[in-house]
């Protein structure tokens, strides 16, 4: 059996169902203590104690901190990965693909504040090797987007535009939310950042044939909000 690479987590555990469960246990103490104390400042002994495990068990799913911190980083990447295209299954037109895809990845980063902060801070203290891992995982996620982008393209809704670059606008989006999440939330809250900020973005893709097509789609949903039944006070 060929080795895994030096870079890729090990287990001493072979049960692939129970590694996944304790590793999600262990991430989510890990993931809150970075974020408060930092990354330096907090020891294996800390996110034992968190977790509500002991240290010697944590050892037997992952090898050091760094790996912890990898998990934790690589965990916000694989749940885009999850939720855009869960989001966008079923949808056939291109803008609205587009839009639930950016939606998706936005909640992704409200859910994963912290673990989206951590990332920028601290994944300067992985080796070169895990660095170029998450780089590589984060393009194959934004890949997601701009194929959406594309498709807009392709279907005479966007301006050909390079569709790579335009998803890191969109992308940036949604950081920030996380990243300025405390100057944001008092003035906007989610939903409201979220659906004004992809609207700003996006008219600066529409064609003509692109703002006749959103328009009618903003019409369709404003009118199946007014049709809501409004809640009891």
């Amino acid at each position: 059996m060929l080795a895994k690479p030096a870079f890729e987590v090990q287990s001493l555990v072979t049960d692939a169902e129970l590694v996944k469960k304790r590793r999600a246990q262990i991430i989510a103490a890990a993931v809150d203590l970075f974020a408060h104390q930092g990354y330096y400042k907090t020891t294996i002994q800390d996110v034992a104690k968190r977790a509500g495990v002991s240290a010697g068990l944590i050892y037997q799913y992952v090898r050091d901190k760094e790996d912890v911190l990898l998990l934790s980083v690589l965990d916000v990447l694989e749940s885009y990965k999850q939720e855009i295209p869960a989001a966008i299954a079923g949808l056939t037109d291109p803008l609205e693909r587009f839009r639930a895809a950016i939606m998706a990845y936005c909640r992704v980063v409200d859910q994963r504040r912290e673990a989206t902060v951590l990332a920028y801070r601290s994944t300067k203290s992985l080796s070169s090797e895990r660095r170029q891992l998450i780089m590589a995982s984060e393009i194959e996620t934004n890949a997601l987007i701009a194929k959406c982008i594309q498709d807009g393209i392709d279907a005479g809704l966007f301006r050909d535009v390079d569709a790579a670059l335009a998803t890191d606008h969109f992308v940036s989006l949604a950081h920030s939310w996380a990243l300025k999440h405390w100057r944001i939330k008092p003035v906007a809250g989610f939903e409201r950042y979220v659906e004004e900020g992809f609207d700003f973005l996006v008219h600066a893709l529409l064609t003509e044939k692109g703002w006749k097509h959103y328009r009618k789609l903003q019409a369709e949903k404003d009118g199946k909000e007014k049709k809501k039944p409004s809640k009891a006070r």
